[in-house]
């Protein structure tokens, strides 16, 4: 006698990850991979696509962050000065990060404030040497960074702000793709594609809950919405300056977004801690 009832579904392995649990993963890798030089093994590399990565961006900021925030904190606890604990910190956030963000914002420095014409700009930007204005971008970024974080009343403080800050200055300066158009078809802002407002807004969500878990006990709401509302202005400012000197964006121009987005998000925190 036959069975005639529906058919028994078939067994499946239980021990193989479903596709968007790869996919995750993968664009978490991808975002590791893309903005910093922590080793992540032998497999291959993928195209860098920043509207992949933004979802998970957060995560991959954390994961960059944490260490120079638990050295920060065991040297504090150690009883060294608190601005040389920060400089150490900043230090390694740098040689973690491959100093993407400060070449950047030095690049754009030279480029957008050295040159007279988009072309001349462009030209200057993608020159690896940098000039005076970079070179002071550099300077003031680093030392703004060390003054903020040394300047935190307690460790805990500190290490808070100083996950939360660019964590949040990430995930935000990815917005230059959506309003912007790519300045030059060849560039790594082209090549990396533009980032959804919906995979834009899931990051941008999941990076103010890292930002309220790490400092919101330090400045509280107010604090976090002046943050909110510094990074705005900030981003406003600077897609209205890319708009009238070079008409796009560039990636330099995305890393110096970061830069000042954190720098703005960290004098908002200085404000009410």
């Amino acid at each position: 006698m036959t069975d005639s009832g529906p058919p028994r579904p078939v067994p499946t392995n239980d021990n193989r990850p479903n596709a968007l649990d790869f996919r995750l993963a993968e664009s978490f890798l991808m975002g590791v991979r893309f903005f910093s030089r922590l080793p992540t093994g032998n497999s291959p590399h993928l195209v860098p696509d920043l509207d992949r990565m933004a979802p998970v961006l957060p995560f991959a900021s954390f994961t960059m962050a944490i260490g120079p925030a638990l050295v920060l904190l065991l040297l504090l606890w150690l009883g060294t000065p608190s601005f040389f604990a920060a400089t150490i910190a900043i230090a390694l956030i740098v040689i973690i990060n491959g100093g993407m963000a400060e070449d950047a914002l030095a690049d754009s420095a030279d480029g957008l404030f050295g040159g007279y014409t988009i072309d001349d700009r462009l030209t200057i930007m993608k020159d690896s040497r940098h000039g005076t204005y970079g070179v002071c971008a550099i300077v003031l970024l680093i030392a703004l960074r060390i003054t903020a974080i040394g300047g935190a009343p307690t460790p805990l403080e500190a290490a808070g702000i100083l996950l939360a800050a660019p964590i949040l200055a990430r995930s935000s300066a990815s917005f230059l793709t959506i309003a912007l158009p790519p300045a030059r078809s060849g560039g790594s802002a082209g090549v990396a594609g533009r980032v959804t407002l919906r995979n834009y807004g899931i990051g941008l969500g999941i990076a103010a809950v890292f930002a309220f878990v790490f400092a919101g006990f330090a400045v509280g709401i107010l604090g976090l919405l002046t943050a909110a509302l510094f990074g705005v202005l900030m981003v406003w400012g600077w897609i209205t300056l890319c708009r009238r000197l070079i008409g796009g964006v560039t990636g330099d121009l995305i890393g110096a977004a970061q830069s000042l987005i954190e720098i703005a998000i960290l004098t908002a925190f200085m404000i009410f801690i």
